[in-house]
């Protein structure tokens, strides 16, 4: 890494947890990933879901073909797929996924916590424990949305006890399975991770990094702050930017970027997700800076998720410049719009090269 007072210079970072949708979506959004990474950990969400490598393949397949649509060239990014964890995956599903070369991870839904949940997971423990040992024989990592949809647990709560509901029974029947705590939002999640004994990393997105709750309500109810997890608390924010800033190698970047329609966030019952993959590093740049620790920036982006998955690091380059870059108020996505996070907003930095 090189830096100085107006140019940031990293090795080409990865994204560990990106939605793309499909079809005339994933059209519409992949090169915004695509220009600033080299790799991305690739939501199975779909509708019907990626569970098995079958899928997985066309699913990449379908990426590679939108990549070629949006005129980047061959080798300029590399999808890195997963399987949608269900309560009938079995271990053999787990064995030809680590075989199959293109899988690289499994994903945790609990049934019911965000968009296109509804074929996750009803008990972990009790359904999942075959392909959980697995996962864990193979060293395939297990992504977790750390959740409960306990309806009974509040909103803003629902992180903190899944960790005391899951994930610490969890830990202690697969000591030496990988987990990735995905999109932390809360102290409790931070301290947890950093403490657990055995493979556990977190992914923590640049919104998390940059706005707490509050930013939901200024001026009004705004949709494209609304995501799930839900912003927190301020105390939750600035232990999350510590933790990331922190040079601890058990936290790396995921943006969770989740393109929705304009129309069907500004909804009576809006779409959880942020749109953050036009503006990704930006955005991290600018939560890094605003801590004076830019000078951390490289390894949280570009370092710390390849070590947890024993994948090498990048070859190629990504230069920041420090500059006044206005977010779009929209862009065109399929046949409707998408309006990125802090549409019309300006940040410090730019992605330049």
């Amino acid at each position: 890494m090189s830096t100085t007072t107006d140019t940031l210079t990293i090795i080409r970072p990865d994204d560990w947890h990106l939605h793309l949708r499909d079809g005339a979506v994933l059209d519409s959004v992949v090169a915004d990933t695509a220009r600033q990474f080299a790799r991305a950990i690739i939501m199975p969400n779909l509708q019907p879901p990626v569970t098995t490598v079958a899928l997985a393949i066309a699913y990449r397949d379908r990426i590679y073909a939108a990549l070629k649509l949006a005129g980047m060239g061959e080798g300029s990014f590399e999808p890195l797929m997963t399987l949608y964890l269900t309560d009938n995956t079995s271990a053999a599903d787990i064995l030809a996924a680590k075989q199959s070369g293109a899988v690289h991870g499994v994903k945790l839904y609990p049934a019911g916590a965000t968009t296109n949940s509804a074929a996750g997971v009803t008990d972990l423990l009790g359904r999942c424990s075959l392909a959980l040992e697995a996962m864990q024989s193979a060293g395939l990592p297990l992504l977790v949305h750390g959740e409960v949809t306990d309806p009974a647990i509040d909103l803003f709560d629902r992180e903190a006890v899944f960790i005391d509901r899951v994930m610490i029974p969890l830990r202690r029947a697969f000591p030496e399975l990988k987990v990735v705590f995905e999109h932390l939002t809360t102290r409790e999640g931070v301290n947890y991770v950093r403490e657990a004994e055995g493979p556990v990393a977190a992914t923590i997105t640049a919104h998390h990094l940059l706005y707490n709750r509050n930013a939901l309500f200024q001026g009004g109810i705004r949709p494209h702050w609304y995501c799930l997890p839900v912003l927190k608390r301020e105390q939750h924010r600035l232990a999350l930017l510590d933790a990331a800033t922190s040079g601890t190698g058990r936290f790396f970047l995921g943006t969770d970027s989740a393109p929705h329609s304009k129309g069907l966030k500004e909804n009576a019952c809006g779409c959880a997700g942020c749109y953050t993959a036009l503006h990704a590093m930006e955005l991290y740049a600018t939560a890094f800076d605003s801590v004076g620790h830019l000078d951390r920036l490289e390894a949280f982006a570009s370092l710390n998720g390849p070590a947890f998955y024993g994948l090498p690091v990048n070859q190629g380059k990504l230069v920041l410049q420090r500059g006044s870059y206005q977010i779009p108020a929209e862009l065109p996505m399929a046949d409707s719009t998408v309006v990125p996070l802090a549409a019309g907003e300006s940040l410090a930095w730019k992605v330049v090269a």
